[in-house]
């Protein structure tokens, strides 16, 4: 079994922002599938669905960016998951708006909700996509950046590598996390 974890914030308010891109991946992932978050537990929304004979979690935690952690290892643990059988899908600043990067392991790179869900699991190591939103143009607070909507103009890229980081995401049911990476990391 693999569990697929978007991160982001819950509620309306935050839905379309580029820290939720974690959230938007998985929202993807779903409706491509035509499948639903149908399950509330472990501090989230999750469902386990059947994807190329692979039995798979989807994962959005609703504790909030920075408390990833606290729901995704209880879910772990219940379901007796390895670090190495989840990818964590989250927004990376210092990635070019649309760029996708796979890792298996690392730093928390300043992300709270990585370093919530390394503490949480005791391990940097578990597979991760890392999506570009790139830094903002004008001078602003980093907080109001990630926190703010993506532009129209940005749509277009957007919707390309939210495909590209699905496309990634079904691969990974039937092939090992570093062939992922080799044909996904652009």
């Amino acid at each position: 079994m693999k569990c697929i974890v978007g991160l982001g914030n819950p509620g309306l308010k935050y839905r379309s922002t580029r820290h939720n891109i974690g959230f938007i991946v998985v929202d993807e992932l779903l409706k491509r599938n035509n499948w639903t978050l149908s399950k509330n537990k472990f501090n989230g929304h999750y469902t386990m669905e059947t994807l190329h004979n692979e039995k798979v979690l989807i994962l959005e935690p609703q504790t909030y960016m920075n408390l990833s952690g606290e729901s995704l290892k209880p879910l772990m643990d219940f379901y007796d998951l390895a670090p190495e059988d989840v990818v964590v899908i989250y927004d990376d600043l210092d990635l070019p708006l649309g760029k996708i990067r796979l890792r298996q392991t690392g730093g928390h790179g300043g992300h709270n909700g990585v370093r919530s869900i390394i503490d949480h699991l005791g391990t940097k190591k578990f597979n991760r996509i890392r999506f570009g939103i790139g830094r903002p143009v004008t001078p602003i607070p980093v907080i109001d950046y990630v926190l703010g909507n993506f532009q129209k103009e940005e749509q277009t890229t957007l919707e390309q590598a939210v495909d590209h980081a699905v496309n990634a995401l079904e691969a990974w049911m039937t092939e090992p996390f570093p062939k992922v990476m080799n044909d996904y990391n652009q």
